[in-house]
């Protein structure tokens, strides 16, 4: 019998140590009184400022959240979402202040931590203090050594400053703790690092050196097109005109959309050993593989009117219209050619009539990621620093040649 009343007992106990425990978890004592943690979740400022913030009212956001706040001014979740509305709308001290303020409490779990000093390091950026945003990148990767966000960060800050090196070591680590479906697109970055690794090579003078990365690039992402190219460079400088070709050549097997990138290189190589020709049969080639491909035509045909036979040039340039009517690069190889030719009226009427209903444009290359637009292709965007995030854009889809108006 006493046995089974001291188990009672215990029982009874536990039951209510678990209650206690239930009932501090819910509720807090502030001011006097008690408050019921689970009611600013419920509160209608919450759910409203969550609202807002999911159709970008920032300012009413941070209004709502900050009256849910008054239910309860220590709650970690709604100071960390206001701080973050501070710096989206440009109050950067006052996101800092915030977020400091949050650092100094004595109860924050090691990921609390990590979590803050994430923000913090944003708010420094934002403000464009980098050597503290480095700081607080730094201490989360310390305190949670597979936050991707941090460690992205950091690749970034070193990108910006060209620390090549130190970019490529945190990239290799984010490889290593990413999931396998993110691995490709990890090793093309790795790629463009180890380009630009190479390009620092190239010139401080170590040709040998440069040779190294750019063919690492290229076994982690044979497509890095500018590894390429410069590979080829290299080659070229060291009279090694053959492996240079083959390089360039192995673009429009690799990447056929960039090959019109190593055109100009071709040219120039194809002349020093086999004349012209190789170099038209090249061209064919790519538009036989792709006849909507509108560059080829037109690097041709300023071929052959270098060569002095605009007529065949120009052909080839109204061919190259057809399939981009918008680009301003064969307006201008056309007007060329139609002042050689004394502007003969049948063909200055021929191109009136292909370029109807054509709009020029000046900066056909987009990001992808934030719709930075560019004259000429970038491999790292400026503005959100993505690699070979950008893409040629069409105003209207090609038109092939027998739908043209009669």
């Amino acid at each position: 019998m006493t046995d089974t009343l001291v188990l009672i007992v215990a029982l009874v106990a536990v039951l209510i140590g678990l209650a206690v425990g239930k009932a501090w978890e819910r509720y807090k004592l502030q001011d006097g009184r008690w408050i019921d943690r689970r009611k600013i979740r419920e509160s209608p400022h919450y759910i409203l400022g969550l609202n807002f913030l999911v159709s970008n009212q920032i300012d009413l956001a941070i209004e709502e959240l900050t009256r849910a706040m008054g239910l309860d001014s220590t709650a970690l979740e709604i100071n960390l979402i206001l701080g973050n509305l501070y710096r989206e709308r440009g109050q950067v001290s006052k996101a800092i202040r915030l977020h400091q303020r949050l650092l100094q409490r004595p109860k924050l779990s090691t990921m609390e931590q990590a979590y803050v000093q994430l923000c913090l390091g944003l708010d420094y950026k934002r403000g464009g203090f980098v050597d503290r945003a480095f700081q607080s990148f730094s201490e989360v990767v310390r305190l949670d050594p597979g936050n991707q966000y941090a460690l992205l960060n950091l690749e970034k800050i070193h990108e910006e400053q060209q620390q090549w090196q130190e970019a490529r070591a945190i990239r290799q680590r984010i490889t290593n703790i990413a999931p396998a479906g993110e691995k490709p697109r990890d090793q093309a970055i790795l790629a463009f690092l180890e380009n630009e690794l190479g390009l620092q090579s190239v010139r401080n003078g170590a040709p040998e050196q440069a040779i190294r990365h750019f063919e690492t690039a290229l076994d982690l992402d044979s497509r890095t097109v500018p590894a390429s190219l410069n590979l080829g460079d290299v080659y070229m400088m060291q009279g090694r005109t053959t492996e240079a070709i083959a390089m360039w050549e192995q673009i429009s097997r690799t990447a056929p959309d960039r090959s019109y990138l190593a055109f100009d290189r071709l040219e120039r190589a194809y002349g020093r050993l086999e004349g012209p020709e190789r170099f038209v049969n090249l061209c064919r080639r790519l538009i036989d593989a792709n006849p909507q491909d509108w560059r080829a035509r037109l690097t041709l045909g300023q071929h052959f009117a270098n060569r002095g036979d605009p007529t065949r040039a120009l052909d080839l340039f109204f061919e190259s219209l057809v399939h981009n009517p918008h680009a301003l690069a064969v307006h201008q190889a056309i007007w060329r050619a139609l002042t050689t030719l004394d502007f003969d009226p049948i063909l200055v009427r021929r191109y009136v009539e292909l370029t109807h209903d054509a709009v020029f444009y000046l900066d056909p290359h987009v990001c992808m990621r934030c719709h930075y637009r560019s004259t000429e292709l970038l491999w790292q965007c400026p503005q959100c620093h993505e690699w070979n995030t950008f893409v040629e854009e069409r105003i209207a889809p090609a038109e092939e040649a027998e739908e043209a108006p009669a």
